[in-house]
């Protein structure tokens, strides 16, 4: 997986063009109940955001691009989990692990709103908390108010993360 992150990086250094869909793709695949665990999209968007500071790539697309994917893919996992109820506890992985719905349910109705800001920033949660909250029926505008203004945050801190990164090691590599 890690060879496929630094294709990918000289991928969008070569083509700066297709960076926004690039992220977009894999923020939605990393959001989206079942298929998050394959996709590391994360560790892209920090790469990406060691980039900014040099000037080869700018901040807001690669922000929006991130953020919207991300969103859309909990859309996405909210909406099966709504749709197909009971049916979801019978698929893989959960039906390995019946445990895990139950504590899904109790993360979410203990945290409600904030826990889609928590989940959003815990891998394994970030595409089960969306799934179990369809599950459960969290109240459709609440998640979704929840579920966009914490992909802008998400996609932002791990941006900002790579920046600093960037900045720190440079500061260290003059340094020393």
């Amino acid at each position: 997986m890690e060879a496929y992150a630094h294709d990918l990086i000289a991928f969008v250094k070569a083509h700066q063009a297709w960076a926004a869909p690039i992220v977009l793709g894999l923020a939605f695949c990393e959001s989206l109940a079942f298929i998050s665990l394959l996709v590391p999209a994360w560790g892209v968007l920090v790469a990406l955001g060691t980039m900014m500071s040099a000037g080869e790539i700018s901040f807001w697309p690669i922000w929006l691009a991130g953020a919207v994917g991300a969103a859309l893919g909990d859309w996405l996992s909210y909406w099966f989990g709504f749709t197909f109820k009971d049916r979801v506890a019978h698929m893989w992985p959960l039906s390995r692990h019946p445990d895990l719905l139950p504590r899904g349910e109790a993360f979410v109705r203990k945290w409600g709103v904030p826990g889609i800001f928590i989940g959003r920033f815990f891998g394994p949660l970030r595409a089960s908390v969306p799934l179990v909250a369809g599950i459960f029926e969290m109240p459709y505008w609440r998640f979704q108010v929840a579920n966009f203004s914490s992909a802008l945050l998400w996609s932002a801190v791990l941006l900002v993360f790579g920046d600093v990164i960037a900045h720190v090691t440079g500061w260290l590599w003059r340094m020393f």
